[in-house]
């Protein structure tokens, strides 16, 4: 097993190394913007500044932002002030990102203008006072501070123990949980990851497609080239176009992605033929990547694919395909270093089985989280004697690789986004014509899953897949409404009178 490399104690010593080393480097590109490292860290300790007289040390902010130079900024500003990073989708509609920010209790909001009108009502509801509007013709650019040349972080810097992000993630319940991870946690999961897939210091160009408010992104895109003194590449929105233009434009030789990315660039004509000489890597991660796509992705562009595995409870790195070392196909690799990673039977979850046996997968290191914000129950279902259980179904080969094998939850990945049934359920479960609902996840070779509906309606009523659609719609993001509805005159049910989910699930198999 690797050395640990350097490690800082927080994000924001990384990035204050970076700009002493490499002022001039470019560090930030996003369509015309431009920021070197010194321009960078200006920007951001600016807006740590401002966040600090706002009263947010101690609290957390939340962003509800897109992908941009701002979302970068402010991601480290909001650790530079002392204040709890809380990043949310801004795909989300109010009556979600609603119990996420009660939960959060947050002293500042920072949002982009595209959500504008979805937050308004909520900063009223919710009495947020201290809130910051990006872009837009009355919002502001967070760049504003990037000639600021007389601009210092805020003292203190925080300590390695204090919190530093609130990452939501989901489970079995539907109900959003937000992870609380340490600065340590943050931190050091960096330098597990580059143990074994380590980034060329002072030469890296990432292109990043994948959304910033995501653990993976923030950790493979953001944090990671930071830590290398790399120029970060943001793509405020996905377009295969744009995609094949700045990888050659940009001199790209990182590029993030998610299976569904990868498979959508390898079935756009004018991706075939295309050869890229400084695109060394291709980091793929938020959702199992298929053998065929891999071996597609490596013949058509002459790079290599580097799969890894993470949870946001876990900071979010567990493994990975190491560098120097095989590369196995189907597996996620190996477990970074200071973790022990262990399969265990998922009866008591006590009994470690040996390899060639499939079981839940458990880890431990100082990279995990300290808990579930406001859930002690669901904390102590995870966390168990210094373990983090997680849900995963896994083996380990006789090298120690790990290969998932199936998920214990219900949840349902769609192009790297959680879906959890229970949430879709109940908004079905409100439509004055439904008399039971169940959904359930469809494999599919571009997104992953697919979520599926299954609904009886009530006596004399009728529906159509039409009007069901347009019901979702107005309640979850559209990766979460389900792309068929059968209509059934019954739901299957198990012995007890629950509905037999596995029977559905083996349905949308068949067809």
């Amino acid at each position: 097993m690797p050395d640990l490399p350097r490690d800082y104690p927080t994000v924001v010593h990384m990035l204050l190394d970076a700009a002493a080393r490499a002022p001039d480097r470019e560090a930030l590109v996003c369509g015309e913007d431009r920021l070197s490292y010194t321009e960078y860290l200006r920007c951001v300790a600016g807006l740590a500044q401002e966040l600090d007289e706002r009263g947010a040390r101690g609290g957390r902010v939340a962003l509800v932002m897109g992908n941009s130079v701002d979302i970068c900024i402010a991601s480290f500003a909001v650790h530079m002030a002392g204040a709890q990073l809380t990043p949310l989708n801004p795909l989300y509609t109010e009556n979600e990102l609603g119990p996420m920010l009660d939960d959060a209790d947050v002293s500042v909001l920072i949002h982009d203008d595209a959500v504008s009108t979805r937050v308004a009502g909520l900063i009223r509801r919710l009495s947020i006072e201290q809130v910051i509007a990006v872009g837009g013709p009355d919002g502001r650019r967070l760049t504003e501070w990037r000639a600021g040349a007389d601009l210092t972080p805020p003292q203190p810097l925080p300590l390695a123990e204090s919190p530093g992000t609130l990452q939501f993630t989901g489970g079995t319940t539907g109900r959003s949980k937000g992870a609380d991870l340490s600065h340590r946690a943050l931190a050091i999961n960096i330098s597990q990851r580059e143990a074994l897939v380590p980034n060329r210091p002072d030469v890296e160009r990432m292109l990043c497609v994948m959304p910033l408010f995501h653990c993976y992104a923030s950790h493979m895109c953001l944090h990671a080239m930071a830590y290398a003194r790399g120029a970060l590449v943001v793509m405020p929105r996905y377009h295969p176009d744009e995609v094949i233009r700045l990888l050659h434009d940009e001199c790209i030789t990182l590029l993030g992605a998610a299976p569904t990315l990868l498979t959508g660039l390898l079935n756009y004509p004018a991706f075939t033929g295309q050869r890229f000489p400084l695109l060394t890597r291709t980091y793929s991660g938020s959702a199992p990547l298929p053998e065929e796509v891999i071996h597609r992705w490596e013949s058509l562009t002459g790079t290599i694919v580097i799969e890894g595995y993470g949870q946001s409870e876990a900071g979010p790195v567990i493994s990975f395909n190491p560098v120097a070392g095989p590369r196995k196909a189907g597996s996620v690799g190996v477990a970074v270093p200071d973790e022990d990673l262990q399969i265990v039977d998922m009866e008591s979850g006590n009994r470690v089985l040996p390899a060639g046996q499939q079981g839940e997968i458990r880890i431990r290191g100082p990279h995990l989280m300290s808990g579930y914000r406001n859930r002690p129950d669901e904390t102590a279902g995870v966390l168990r004697d210094g373990w983090l259980y997680t849900g995963d179904i896994g083996e380990l080969d006789d090298d120690r690789y790990l290969f998932i094998r199936g998920r214990k939850k219900e949840m349902i990945i769609v192009s790297g986004y959680n879906v959890f049934p229970r949430e879709v359920e109940e908004v079905l479960h409100a439509h004055p014509n439904v008399r039971e609902a169940a959904v359930v996840g469809r494999p599919d070779d571009y997104r992953g899953e697919l979520p599926v509906a299954f609904v009886a309606a009530r006596a004399g009523a009728d529906l159509s897949a039409v009007e069901l659609t347009r019901h979702c719609a107005g309640s979850l993001a559209p990766y979460k409404v389900p792309a068929a509805f059968n209509i059934v005159a019954e739901l299957p049910k198990t012995a007890v009178g629950k509905v037999d989910k596995l029977a559905l699930a083996a349905r949308v198999r068949l067809t």
